[in-house]
């Protein structure tokens, strides 16, 4: 399977058409189609619904869609990894991780860092546990930051000085906001906007679950969120309570607050690499500079 074959694949995927990927592509129909049946033959499934006018994606066609375009990321970044000088301390480093203050001090060494390796570029990646981990497995990201408690049996890590902290965002001006901390009983019946990730029954996140305990299952849950920070308009106007993470939210609009929960439930943070891995030049003064900081932290 050749990258080349894989990128007229997404041309066509992109296009919807044949005729329109093969002119985006400067290459002939026929000359399209025909790299589009051997890849058919070769994967053994049919890609591609065949219109009068248009194709659209089979159920396999969108299953090798997420593995082409991540083929195809991780062949640009082995390239980019490979072009720069042996000598030289430059390139690209990855990170991913959700939305959670943990980050700052991630962003703290990456500003330390650029003082002496100015030609280091960092790339972050905003996304929940499943996304970042399985970018990590596959090569995309040199380092994750996961939320406790999380399966670390596939990589090294280092616990961060930090803790996240749960709680409520809502309107300033309502009833609850007059409250300090809030309570289950409190969310009992009120419409909430929760994380998707919440709803899971995952390891992960039996935590938060236990924290409501049999009261879960009659949350009046109206909408969830990948990432937070679509979930501030619900907030701001009243349509639900949502419940996220401290500093992620209320720093964003003074319309709204954040009440933590009561009693507290807090989260630790993990930043990881998988085991065994090769890193680059650049990414290895990272992980050096993560490793000075916070394991010299964890003993002090």
């Amino acid at each position: 399977m050749e990258l080349r074959v894989l990128r007229y694949f997404l041309a066509v995927a992109r296009e919807g058409s044949i005729t329109a990927a093969a002119n985006s592509l400067n290459v002939t129909q026929p000359t399209l189609s025909r790299q589009i049946k051997e890849l058919e033959d070769e994967l053994g499934h049919r890609l591609f619904t065949r219109g009068s006018h248009s194709v659209t994606l089979t159920t396999a066609g969108l299953r090798l869609r997420k593995r082409a375009e991540e083929m195809i990321e991780l062949a640009a970044k082995t390239k980019a990894e490979f072009a720069v000088p042996a000598e030289t301390i430059a390139g690209d480093v990855y990170i991913g991780g959700g939305e959670t203050r943990g980050m700052r001090l991630i962003a703290e060494i990456i500003d330390d860092l650029r003082q002496d390796y100015p030609d280091i570029r960092y790339h972050l990646y905003s996304g929940n546990a499943e996304n970042v981990t399985e970018r990590l497995d596959r090569g995309l990201l040199d380092f994750g930051i996961l939320i406790q408690p999380s399966d670390l049996s596939k990589y090294d890590s280092v616990r961060l000085p930090a803790k996240d902290v749960w709680g409520v965002v809502m309107p300033k001006e309502c009833s609850l906001a007059q409250k300090q901390r809030i309570n289950r009983q409190d969310l009992l019946g009120l419409p909430l906007v929760c994380s998707q990730q919440a709803l899971d029954e995952t390891a992960a996140y039996n935590a938060f679950r236990n924290w409501f305990g049999k009261d879960f299952a009659h949350l009046n849950i109206v909408a969830t969120y990948n990432l937070v920070f679509n979930a501030a308009l619900l907030a701001e106007l009243g349509t639900g309570y949502v419940l996220t993470l401290d500093g992620l939210i209320d720093a964003m609009d003074s319309r709204v607050c954040f009440r933590p929960l009561d009693p507290a439930l807090e989260s630790g943070l993990d930043i990881v690499w998988k085991k065994y891995q090769v890193f680059s030049p650049a990414a290895k003064v990272f992980l050096d500079a993560l490793q000075r900081r916070f394991e010299r932290a964890l003993f002090l």
